[in-house]
């Protein structure tokens, strides 16, 4: 039975189809299979990241006991063979991890016997284990994979399925940045956007420029060594999530000021730094300085080498020109240089700075400002990190760029909670929160429909900007609504037939997905009463 064809009885239905996201095939039988004791083996050559992969989901399928909440009352399944294990074969031993990894897998589940998991990369065999730990269930004091035989054929719709976290304005230790990978993970997400410095903190270890830790980090506590980035980005990768580091240059630049202020325009302007930065700090680079550029380069040689990924996040957003305008050396600058101006200044730097990256081998990744709010033209490999409002995807690809949306009305996850300003008692920016709903029912495709455009599209990236989140909060600020975006970036907004999913439709497999996240130690918020996740529909309203 195709699961396109019941899709909207999930609520109704075995776990066997409560896969969180939904894969793209979904074949299932009207037998269920006894699940005794997994033993997962492996098919010809793997890869370290496969074998730790089976370790990892074969400690989780041993000890998880779970019923949906839909189920809670369901009778003991009757089974009508019994599961012999996993075989996981992988064509390729190759762990490169990058923009272009497949990460497509088949399962078959058999009503008696063994399963298979066939995968084309390593990457491929960890989505798949992921899904294939979600098939099974409790069924009263043994477990089951309900509605066999069950065929799988999976792959995501879109290759960037990020998670961005800010960890400057409030600091995260790496017990938390672990925690939300393996979230990550658990929701098939497989790109971390580490926005890792800012104007409020440098807590990253730099050898070039030892001062900036030592004076840009809250304490020695609050900071991350080389070896600590090293750990992520190994953790990360085995998890199937690429780690790409975000230095942001030329604005939200404050703390550099505290080492080098004589490379810096507008330090920390008070009372009136509204008129100066989006937040205090104030302070950006002075783009009238070539020692600024050079500065930036050698931030830049130095953190490619640490950070691996293909991809290098260079901010660019929200600079500020009264900043500059009212700079002294800008004036002088621009009063001995006839016919430039602030505009021609900032071009001139975008330039040294995209130029230099290329010759590191890094493609840039950058904030929609770089291109529509300057002069400059950045190089056609540049990817675009969108955010301000719904036209800016159509209007990135339009012009040839590929294109990452941050709906910030959709996509802001630490929306909600008001102003963070003490004198000022309203809402923040970006309010209102940004539920669940709202966060699935975002189409990033919607306004695009060139075929050659909507490649371009390379996928969507929630964002956690943490004026008022640390990791006592990070959980329940991004799970389970991070897991909304990453099913329609995984399995897109149809189905098979062309229609769109409705959150009505998918809200039952959402509940058993934070359920099953917090069975796994991930402190995900409730979507509704108990009573409304038991009862699917009932809370409707008419």
């Amino acid at each position: 039975m195709k699961l396109s064809a019941i899709v909207g009885f999930l609520a109704a239905v075995p776990a066997a189809l409560a896969v969180w996201p939904l894969p793209q095939t979904f074949d299932q039988g009207s037998y269920n299979t006894k699940v005794h004791l997994i033993d997962i083996k492996t098919q010809g050559n793997t890869s370290p990241i496969v074998r730790g992969a089976i370790s990892r989901y074969y400690k989780i399928v041993s000890r998880e006991s779970f019923l949906a909440p839909a189920e809670y009352n369901r009778e003991i399944l009757n089974t009508s063979g019994t599961l012999e294990g996993l075989v996981v074969s992988v064509e390729s031993t190759d762990e490169k991890l990058d923009l272009d990894t497949d990460e497509s897998y088949t399962i078959d589940v058999p009503v008696d016997g063994k399963a298979t998991l066939k995968a084309k990369t390593p990457y491929g065999a960890v989505r798949g284990l992921e899904t294939f730990s979600q098939l099974i269930s409790s069924n009263g004091y043994a477990k089951v994979i309900a509605s066999t035989p069950i065929h799988i054929a999976d792959a995501p719709t879109y290759p960037h399925r990020g998670l961005h976290l800010d960890t400057a304005r409030n600091f995260y230790s790496l017990k938390s940045i672990y925690r939300t990978l393996d979230a990550m993970s658990y929701n098939k997400m497989n790109v971390f956007h580490w926005h890792i410095v800012d104007a409020q903190a440098w807590p990253v270890e730099s050898k070039t420029f030892p001062e900036l830790q030592q004076k840009g980090a809250y304490s020695s506590k609050m900071s991350y060594s080389y070896f600590d980035v090293k750990r992520v980005i190994q953790y990360a990768k085995e998890r199937g999530i690429r780690v790409i580091p975000e230095f942001d240059v030329p604005g939200h630049t404050y703390i550099v000021g505290t080492v080098f202020p004589e490379l810096m325009s507008c330090m920390n302007k008070q009372p009136d730094w509204d008129q100066y930065a989006a937040e205090p700090p104030s302070g950006q680079l002075n783009i009238a300085k070539p020692e600024t550029a050079e500065f930036a380069n050698k931030i830049i040689d130095e953190y490619t080498k640490l950070f691996t990924d293909k991809v290098f996040h260079v901010g660019g957003d929200e600079v500020n020109r009264k900043c500059w305008e009212e700079d002294p050396d800008v004036k002088t600058y621009l009063k001995n240089h006839p016919g430039e101006d602030v505009e021609s200044l900032l071009v001139d730097w975008y330039t040294k700075v995209h130029d230099h990256l290329a010759t590191t081998g890094k493609h840039a990744y950058t904030w929609e400002e770089t291109l529509f709010h300057s002069n400059y033209t950045p190089p056609k490999d540049t990817i675009i990190q969108t955010w301000i409002d719904g036209e800016s995807v159509p209007k990135t690809v339009a012009k040839g760029y590929r294109v990452v949306s941050t709906n910030s009305d959709s996509y802001y996850l630490d929306c909600g909670h008001g102003a963070w300003l003490p004198n000022f008692d309203g809402n923040s920016w970006c309010d209102p929160f940004k539920t669940w709903m709202h966060v699935y029912n975002y189409d990033v495709a919607a306004n695009v429909t060139d075929s050659e455009q909507l490649k371009l599209i390379l996928g969507t990236e929630v964002a956690l900007w943490s004026e008022q989140t640390d990791e006592t909060a990070i959980d329940t600020r991004l799970w389970p609504r991070a897991a909304a975006m990453a099913e329609t970036a995984w399995s897109g907004k149809k189905d098979a037939s062309g229609k769109v999913r409705t959150t009505g439709e998918v809200v039952s497999r959402l509940h058993e997905q934070r359920f099953r996240m917090v069975d796994r130690g991930i402190n995900a918020e409730p979507l509704q009463p108990l009573w409304c996740a038991r009862h699917p529909g009932a809370c409707n309203l008419p």
